[in-house]
């Protein structure tokens, strides 16, 4: 507990607008390692990068078990704080999203992402009070463990077209209140936005960035305090395979596995123990 307590305080450490932390998201243990040789300072998970590898599809489809048992072998793989993305708690109610949280300290992680969209089937997002609640549940569950978890609050509200910067900003401020340590946007690059965001927000603003986005320095400039790719390298990945695939099948080349990682490279990679 002690390692795992220290490691969260290293990951919260991270946070620093001005210097971001950076996240080049994985969905299991050889992209995490590949990600940790990179020289990253911690890894995150993808939620639908998780959700892909493993037969479903992203929005709490997958089911708890799962989605904590691919996050205890992240964990496993590498010597780094893990931030697990959690989608809106694998849960019905606070207390099942609580018990999501006991199950991703359990597995090693020291950070999560809880988002507010809406239950499956359902349009907008959550109410905020419901939110708060979930969001209380899992600051309470972590504070009970004696690990200082950093929860990252996702805002769906520009991604899902629910609402612009001011309803955004109101419910950053009840997510703080319930005890949510920094706040994530996704679906807003433009800098004008950006910069209203990290003003309006005391608590480390994370943008979600990838083609057409500010470059890491440039969102640094912007007073950012953690940049993540989220699922857009696994559907990279993805796209490697589906290219392949079209490829042999149809004119029977193989240009599409040009750049690949040399087999020796990985293999080594992979027989390091990470920890």
């Amino acid at each position: 507990m002690s390692d795992q307590r220290s490691r969260a305080e290293l990951f919260r450490s991270l946070h620093v607008p001005g210097n971001p932390v950076v996240l080049v998201n994985a969905w299991d243990a050889a992209s995490a390692r590949i990600v940790a040789a990179a020289g990253a300072r911690a890894v995150a998970t993808t939620s639908a990068g998780v959700a892909w590898s493993l037969g479903a599809p992203d929005g709490d489809a997958l089911g708890r078990e799962l989605a904590t048992e691919l996050v205890g072998r992240v964990v496993a793989a590498v010597p780094l704080p893990v931030t697990a993305d959690i989608e809106s708690g694998f849960g019905t109610t606070p207390e099942e999203v609580a018990g999501t949280v006991r199950a991703v300290l359990a597995a090693g992680a020291v950070g999560v992402n809880l988002e507010d969209v809406a239950p499956a089937g359902t349009a907008g997002l959550r109410d905020v009070a419901d939110q708060s609640a979930r969001l209380a549940a899992a600051r309470a569950a972590a504070d009970e463990a004696g690990v200082p978890l950093y929860v990252n609050a996702r805002v769906d509200t520009f991604l899902r077209g629910a609402g612009g910067l001011p309803e955004t900003l109101d419910r950053a401020a009840e997510y703080l209140r319930a005890g949510a340590d920094g706040i994530f946007v996704p679906g807003v690059v433009d800098p004008d936005t950006v910069t209203a965001l990290v003003v309006g927000i005391p608590a480390p603003v994370n943008v979600l960035a990838g083609p057409g986005a500010p470059t890491v320095p440039e969102l640094a400039g912007l007073g950012v305090g953690r940049v993540s790719l989220g699922s857009s390298v696994a559907a990279a990945a993805y796209a490697v395979v589906r290219r392949a695939a079209t490829q042999t099948y149809g004119a029977g080349g193989y240009d599409a596995l040009d750049g690949g990682l040399d087999y020796g490279t990985l293999n080594e990679l992979m027989r390091d123990t990470g920890r």
